[in-house]
This record gives structure tokens, sequence and C-alpha cells, in this order.
């Protein structure tokens, strides 16, 4: 077991050295979308399905919370956590616009919508960046394999952060880095290398 999980760890280290030959200026330039956005009191809206739901909340209570330092709460939504919008949207409707309509209701242009998918292909998700487009926001897509049709229906603002890898586990695991560098990176634009006291 313990060459099992010592392999487990060597795979992760081997797609995080993969990521780290392709994505450093793209996750630069999604950290600066971002700040953009929130300098032009604009919000981000984040959504994923499963695992990727839960690195949505994550990376929206580093926001609205803090990362590593104190600063000013920042406008952050998971569409992933509210029960009852979520149910009565897919009774009412279908699962697949789970996350389009409240981007519908919620979006504005000055927005940006990071969308979590390590196939590319849920349909949920390929729906609510059409719905973001419609809104004239930007996308932020974290994928992996191969982008799926997330890739295909990214237009020239966007900025997609695919992950080199195939295995679902290795890919979420590099998208909850890119979430912490994310993360690292709107608090020194925006803050600076200091700590700030809200």
């Amino acid at each position: 077991m313990q060459n099992k999980i010592r392999q487990l760890f060597n795979d992760s280290i081997d797609t995080k050295l993969a990521a780290l030959d392709t994505l450093p200026p793209s996750i630069e330039n999604a950290g600066k979308l971002l700040v953009a956005a929130l300098q032009d009191k604009g919000k981000i809206l984040v959504c994923g399905n499963g695992g990727s739901a839960a690195d949505a909340q994550h990376f929206s209570s580093e926001l609205l919370n803090r990362f590593d330092r104190e600063r000013p709460s920042l406008a952050a939504i998971a569409l992933t956590t509210d029960a009852s919008t979520l149910t009565s949207i897919a009774n009412d409707y279908q699962y697949q616009e789970i996350f389009s309509k409240q981007v519908k209701g919620l979006g504005q242009p000055q927005d940006v919508l990071m969308v979590i998918s390590t196939s590319g292909n849920s349909e949920n998700i390929t729906n609510a960046v059409y719905a973001a487009h419609s809104k004239g926001m930007r996308v932020v897509a974290l994928t992996g394999r191969d982008g799926g049709e997330l890739t295909r229906i990214l237009k020239g603002q966007d900025i997609e952060l695919r992950v080199p890898g195939t295995n679902t586990a290795r890919i979420q695991e590099v998208h909850i880095l890119i979430i912490h560098c994310l993360c690292e990176l709107i608090d020194h634009l925006l803050f600076g290398t200091e700590s700030c006291v809200a």
C-alpha cells in the first residue's frame, strides 16, 4: 500500500510539473482579468459539478473572507450553494440550466464567470458560458484533458487554464493549486505585499 501511496504522490507531482511548463502565463492573465473585474465594481461568479462544485465554493470563500492576509472582502458568489435555487431550477426547467439561469439573473458585463470542469463537457457548465457571453461577461475556464466542448465555445477574450492530464483526481489537484495561485495574485495585485487590515 505504501508503494501505491508513493505512486499517487508522484503522479500528482508529475501532473503539477507538466502544468508548470505551460500554465503560468495564462494563470497570470486570469489573475489580472479577475482583478480588473473587481476594480470595476464587478464580481466573480463561480460554478462546477461534484468536486469542482467544492472547488468553486473554496474559491469564493477565499475571496469573500480572506486567503492568507487581512484585507477587505471581495465580491464572489459560488453558484453551487443555494439548494432552493438549484432544485427549483432543476425541477421547473432542467438540470442543465441550474447555473445559466443564475448567470442571467446575477451577471453584469463587468463581472467574470469562472467555470471548473475536468472534462469541459458538462452541459450545465457550457450553458453557463453561453449565458455569460449573452450578458457581455468574460469567462475563465479551468479544464483538463482536451478541454472538451468548453474549448470550442470560449471566445477570444476568455481564458482557459487547461491542466495537461487525463486523470480526474490529478486534474482536480492542480485546479486547487491554480485557485490558490489566483487568490495570491488577486491579493498581491489589489493590496501589494503588505497586509491590509479590513
